[in-house]
């Protein structure tokens, strides 16, 4: 895959960073690390056939949702694809309902009936977990809609990955979030293969992705998805150009998965070559440039940065026995959630035609 080319910019010197504390620095830090963490067991009790469904593992990509979802006010949404596992745990939600909901118990966040693509969390304003590939993206417009109708100074952030960006529905959301000027900012998650094809197999562009907003007069900008302060830097320019002046923004944040497709993808070391890999791994890590930076800010010393992945070792592997305890779903709940108002018997649960309309 290509990476992005920028010039070289110290990004933690921006002011949405320098207003960080050292305490938030290494929050961030350890975020990345629960994320991390939190997947490497998820991966382990997968293989060992305690989980079905899919399994999309979100390694590498630690800072984009971590970056940007640290920037969040009380009225900014998020929507995003199946691989979520990054974003439920940057919202605020806990090991023991995602581990949970991948187990398919009752006590997962979707009560082990979404699984791994359907994390939800409508009171952290986390509105998933998609499976169909594109299928996030006029829902995060509308999410964005509602704020603009409402007259709330808010945005919704809309992740895709760049297998997406073909898909009919994004351009569709696209136009109209151009159009009407609608605060939606669609953050491609960039992390160079759709599936198992390579960006420059599967898209025709020129620069980049982000550079078709630009058929759509929509601002645009590319990101080193490694760096967690200039994730947190343009995010934020998007973020309040959006909260602003209602206008949308198309990000392209460059990232890259250690693991395939899905812990399925069976070919994900032959698509790509070892050295490219390990090359990521080496000088691209998100998890292992923060340790550095932060370490040389003198805001974390070796010794704490170990107690920090030890911690988050152990939260993961409690949310494991959490999930192995907990209650599988019952025949019952096969007839629950399905609407709302029939679980709450309200008036209109009464009248089928609400639902079927003859």
């Amino acid at each position: 895959m290509t990476r992005a080319s920028t010039p070289a910019v110290d990004f933690a010197a921006s002011a949405i960073n320098q207003a960080l504390t050292a305490e938030q620095k290494t929050g961030l830090f350890a975020l990345m690390v629960r994320i991390r963490r939190f997947e490497q067991a998820a991966l382990k009790y997968y293989n060992a056939g305690k989980m079905g469904g899919f399994l999309h593992l979100y390694i590498g990509q630690e800072a984009v949702a971590v970056g940007t979802i640290s920037l969040a006010g009380p009225d900014d949404h998020f929507i995003t694809a199946y691989r979520d596992h990054g974003h439920a745990l940057s919202v605020g939600m806990g090991m023991d309902e995602c581990m949970a909901e991948m187990f398919g118990k009752q006590t997962g966040c979707s009560k082990g009936k979404g699984g791994s693509m359907h994390f939800f969390a409508p009171d952290k304003n986390f509105w998933g977990g998609h499976g169909i590939v594109a299928g996030q993206t006029p829902l995060g417009l509308g999410l964005a809609f509602g704020l603009k109708y409402l007259g709330r100074e808010g945005c919704c952030l809309c992740y895709l990955g760049d297998g997406a960006v073909n898909q009919g529905t994004f351009h569709e959301s696209l136009n109209l979030s151009g159009l009407f000027e609608i605060p939606v900012v669609f953050v491609i998650e960039n992390n160079g293969y759709s599936m198992g094809t390579s960006q420059q197999r599967s898209s025709a562009y020129q620069g980049c992705l982000a550079q078709r907003a630009e058929a759509y007069g929509i601002a645009w900008d590319v990101i080193d998805g490694s760096d967690v302060y200039e994730v947190r830097a343009k995010t934020h320019v998007a973020m309040e150009r959006a909260r602003k002046t209602h206008k949308p923004t198309l990000l392209e944040i460059d990232t890259y998965r250690y693991y395939g497709h899905s812990v399925a993808d069976a070919n994900a070391k032959k698509y790509r070559t070892p050295e490219e890999i390990e090359n990521y791994k080496q000088n691209h890590d998100p998890i292992t440039l923060l340790r550095r930076r932060l370490i040389s800010e003198g805001i974390l010393t070796e010794a704490a940065a170990d107690a920090i992945q030890q911690a988050a070792a152990e939260e993961a592997a409690a949310a494991v026995r959490f999930a192995d305890d907990s209650p599988a779903p019952t025949l019952a709940d096969v007839s629950t959630d399905v609407y709302w108002e029939t679980d709450h018997a309200t008036p209109a649960s009464r009248i089928g035609r609400h639902f079927f309309n003859d």
